[in-house]
């Protein structure tokens, strides 16, 4: 809090009169890095799409685009989440956004009548969630070098094959 402070030219007091605590400066921080980067724009097709499966192909076509622009600081939040409460409550806001959408999808899916037979939507929400976690994109694009448009459009076939009725 005293480098943000020094950095703005203001006290630290002021810094926690106006975030609260070091928990709220870095989720601000994450919602600031989504704002300069056009999340809102970006997500837009996504929210536009009516059926679940164009909100499944879109999220996926979105996300498996952005990760590669935000690794370095999701990479920077999960090596300190786990000793730092500040990070960690950042870190939980953001995948809290992935995890909406993920229920979004899976509800929009069952109110289609098209979520695959064997699914609760809790359960497909969740692993759809896991599915597009930034570990799994590093293992298929940093690890094994998939292209990010090749990462994109198997995992949008993986899903569909997993959750949509028939495959899609």
């Amino acid at each position: 809090m005293r480098d943000v402070a020094d950095a703005g030219g203001v006290s630290r007091q002021a810094v926690y009169d106006h975030f609260g605590s070091r928990a709220e400066l870095m989720v601000a921080t994450a919602r600031y890095g989504d704002e300069v980067r056009g999340l809102e724009e970006r997500l837009r097709g996504y929210r536009a799409a009516v059926s679940g499966v164009e909100r499944l192909e879109a999220f996926i076509e979105f996300w498996g685009n952005y990760i590669p622009e935000i690794h370095g600081i999701a990479r920077a939040l999960l090596a300190a989440r786990e000793s730092d409460q500040a990070v960690a409550a950042a870190w939980d806001d953001r995948m809290r956004v992935v995890q909406e959408a993920c229920r979004d999808i899976v509800g929009r899916l069952q109110r289609d009548g098209m979520l695959a037979p064997g699914w609760s939507p809790e359960e497909a929400g969740e692993m759809l969630w896991s599915l597009l976690s930034i570990g799994n994109w590093e293992n298929l694009t940093l690890e094994r070098g998939w292209d990010v448009s090749l990462y994109v459009t198997r995992m949008q076939e993986l899903t569909r094959r997993a959750f949509v009725r028939d495959g899609g």
